[in-house]
C-alpha cells in the first residue's frame, strides 16, 4: 500500500478574475462598490480620458460586471454605471484571492536567517 499523499491546494491566482486585472477596470470596480455613478464623476475619480472610460466600462459590461445606464438630466445626455450582483460578487471573489494571495506563505518555508546577526 502506497503512502497517502496530501493534495496540494490550488494557489489562490486561479481564483483572480481576469476582466478585473486590468488596472483601469479594478479601479472602476473599486469606485463604484455598491453604488451607481455617473461617467463624469467616474472620470474624474479615475483621472482617465472618456474614450479609456468608455472602453473599459463597456468591456466589464459585456463581461456582465457593470450595467451602463443612459438617460438625460434636463435636455443634457447622462451615463451612469453601477456593479451588477454579479459584478458584486466577482469584485468579492477577486478581492478575497488578493488577500490570500499577500497573506500566503509557500508550504515548509521556514524563516530566513537574519544577515544582520553577528
Amino acid at each position: 500500500m502506497s503512502p497517502q499523499v496530501e493534495p496540494v491546494p490550488v494557489h489562490p491566482r486561479h481564483q483572480l478574475h481576469d476582466v478585473l486585472m486590468h488596472p483601469v477596470r479594478f479601479s472602476i470596480m473599486a469606485a463604484l462598490a455598491q453604488t451607481e455613478t455617473d461617467f463624469q464623476t467616474l472620470r474624474d475619480h479615475l483621472q482617465v480620458s472618456d474614450s479609456v472610460l468608455s472602453k473599459q466600462a463597456s468591456a466589464l459590461e459585456a463581461s456582465s460586471l457593470v450595467k451602463i445606464r443612459k438617460g438625460y438630466m434636463g435636455k443634457r445626455p447622462r451615463t451612469w454605471i453601477r456593479t451588477t450582483p454579479e459584478g458584486e460578487s466577482a469584485w468579492s471573489g477577486h478581492l478575497a484571492a488578493l488577500s490570500e494571495i499577500a497573506e500566503s506563505q509557500p508550504r515548509g518555508s521556514t524563516e530566513a536567517p537574519n544577515a544582520n546577526s553577528d
